[in-house]
């Protein structure tokens, strides 16, 4: 018998701090289609949780350590991923630092929540970023 299920990804809304400083939100200018720009983020690794996935993808994409403080909901609109059905854990959490281009990200950038250029969002990001504000 053969199952077959979407894929399991996460994402991370990372809030970049600077002492008791909010300096944004960061987001990944993606090298990989689909192009434009992503909340950090990837696939969970088979023996690997979801919690462990989220970190991970965070500093393999943007060098920063991030603390996870809650999980925002779980996405799963087959259509939300061009490439196949992909299921995300989205979580929010807190990091220090500069961030720094890696794996797949073209470019990091940070931006302040009122200027998030929510249509140049990929995947469903803009759906997930106005959940988070609204949530906020």
């Amino acid at each position: 018998m053969s199952i077959r299920t979407p894929y399991l990804a996460v994402d991370v809304i990372v809030r970049l701090w600077e002492g008791e400083r909010l300096k944004g939100i960061v987001l990944v200018e993606r090298k990989n289609p689909p192009i434009g720009l992503a909340i950090p983020g990837g696939f969970v690794e088979v023996g690997e949780s979801v919690e462990s996935a989220a970190v991970r993808e965070v500093k393999e994409e943007t060098g920063l350590e991030v603390k996870l403080k809650g999980l925002l909901g779980v996405y799963s609109e087959p259509e939300r991923d061009p490439r196949f059905h992909v299921v995300s854990v989205v979580f929010f959490g807190d990091a220090e630092g500069e961030p720094r281009a890696g794996t797949d990200a073209k470019e990091v950038k940070v931006f302040k929540l009122e200027e998030i250029p929510l249509d140049r969002l990929v995947f469903d990001h803009k759906r997930i970023i106005l959940d988070y504000l609204r949530l906020r």
